[in-house]
């Protein structure tokens, strides 16, 4: 083989990588943007009266239509067996029904920069997981990023906790999203029922999430009502519904492009636009802890990240999940 093939050879793949490096990163950004937007809406549902219950379960009823539509198209349905139902029913709980119906609940409560925060944690938390369980080795560049990023978020809490008329139900509450969300990560990848794709479990995912939050409306208290005087109700259903699917359709492109690394970023970059966008749009305040402990939470991400790379390849490799990241 002459140089000049080599020569060429080498162009055409280092054009091929720079291609995917792009089309990651415009996916990065797309994916929290609609994180961002997500969170942002659950806060204008609430003020328009649409109760968290209903407005989740109605959103990702019509993501799930959708996504099955689009996995009939492509051929792409999972098989049904006890396998995947129970895939279905645990990860649809960890990662769509009880992660997203904890933070839908918490945002009217505690305000759009506290959950945007949260949802930086999941990936240092999924580290510490499946560290206990084997899955990964010990990584210093890790164990420093989740130091600094748990840190962030405990001067986070403490600040909120001990402020004046502090809804300390709904601080203790929502520190639970991100360990259902790490959580969901670790099943996800452990019962990963075999010869299936992301693309042919979504639908089955949120179907197995509607059935849990079906099951909370039969509860005293709980219902799925939409009887609500504004005109915005169904609209804003459809948008939510739209951005649950986008943010499926593009965590799968993120997965294979950008792989587990790019996937731990979601969180931080959601933060970037959620947080402006409820300042401008929403007049939402910053909190006052908020600067220095999203400082500390971006240092833990970048120490993940550079461990990523420092410590090699590991076992571990988190599957997407919808928007809430993990």
């Amino acid at each position: 083989m002459s140089s000049t093939t080599v020569q060429a050879i080498a162009n055409s793949d280092e054009s091929i990588r720079q291609r995917q490096l792009y089309l990651a990163l415009t996916t990065l950004i797309a994916a929290g943007l609609l994180l961002g937007v997500s969170t942002n809406l659950a806060k204008v549902a609430h003020g328009i009266g649409i109760a968290p219950l209903a407005y989740l379960t109605w959103s990702l009823a019509g993501a799930a239509l959708i996504l099955t539509i689009i996995s009939w198209f492509r051929g792409r349905i999972a098989a049904l067996n006890r396998r995947s139902l129970e895939y279905f029913i645990v990860g649809g709980f960890l990662t769509s029904a009880g992660a997203n119906l904890v933070f839908f609940s918490a945002v009217p409560h505690l305000g759009i920069s506290f959950i945007a925060l949260m949802f930086s944690l999941p990936p240092l938390l999924t580290y510490v997981g499946a560290l206990l369980l084997g899955m990964e080795r010990f990584c210093w560049w890790r164990a420093t990023g989740v130091f600094l990023a748990l840190s962030g978020t405990a001067f986070l809490v403490a600040k909120q906790w001990l402020a004046p008329n502090a809804d300390q139900f709904w601080i203790a509450l929502t520190l639970i999203g991100p360990v259902l969300l790490s959580a969901g990560n670790l099943y996800r990848t452990r019962r990963w029922p075999p010869g299936e794709s992301a693309e042919s479990l979504a639908p089955g995912m949120l179907l197995g999430a509607i059935v849990i939050l079906v099951g909370f409306s039969l509860l005293p208290g709980w219902s799925l009502d939409l009887s609500t005087q504004s005109a915005y109700t169904i609209p804003l259903i459809g948008i939510q519904a739209v951005i649950f699917a986008s943010q499926f359709l593009l965590l799968f492109v993120l997965q294979k492009t950008g792989g587990p690394v790019f996937l731990s970023l979601i969180g931080g970059v959601s933060a970037v636009f959620g947080v402006p966008i409820a300042m401008v749009l929403l007049a939402e305040p910053v909190l006052p802890a908020f600067v220095p402990s999203a400082t500390l939470i971006a240092a833990g991400i970048i120490s993940m990240l550079i461990g990523a790379k420092a410590c090699g390849r590991h076992v571990f490799r988190s599957k997407p999940a919808l928007g809430k990241q993990s």
